[in-house]
């Protein structure tokens, strides 16, 4: 049976600053992010299953990323929990505001590893995530694909 790739698209917004930084990114900011998450597997043969044909459901999919990353991230502001601006951090929280407080510098590279896990985390064994997308801008993305991280 022939692998298939499924892969489904998600925005969210969220707010970061690079600690440390020499650019204009040192400073509070947000970006409308997209991400394409790819999975792939073989689509299930059994007739009697409800979801025949398909290597994953779409709404399955929409679920797990939903949980992990969009509903977590949407609207919020990240920033490295090992640096000043947990001060920052802290002072929001307490004016009601949604933080996140990672451990790593919330670039784009580093948010899409920390995505990857999440997700591969959340999957059927069956299923096997091959790649994420994480669009800054409309330029400028970052990549992560399974096989360069085996």
């Amino acid at each position: 049976m022939s692998k298939i790739r499924i892969t489904k698209q998600f925005s969210f917004e969220t707010g970061h600053a690079l600690y440390g930084y020499d650019g204009k990114c040192k400073n509070v900011h947000g970006h409308s992010y997209k991400l394409s998450v790819t999975v792939i597997g073989t689509p299930i043969l059994d007739a009697n299953n409800v979801k025949f044909g398909m290597v994953i459901d779409f709404s399955d999919l929409k679920k797990i990323v939903k949980e992990e990353i969009v509903d977590q991230f949407d609207h919020a502001t990240v920033f490295n929990k090992n640096t000043p601006h947990v001060e920052l951090a802290n002072e929001l929280k307490g004016r009601g505001h949604h933080v996140i407080l990672v451990d790593y510098q919330p670039t784009s590279e580093n948010m899409v590893i920390d995505f990857a896990q999440k997700i591969k985390n959340r999957l059927p064994q069956t299923i096997e995530l091959f790649s994420l997308k994480l669009q800054e801008t409309e330029s400028s993305f970052a990549e992560w694909y399974a096989s360069d991280n085996m």
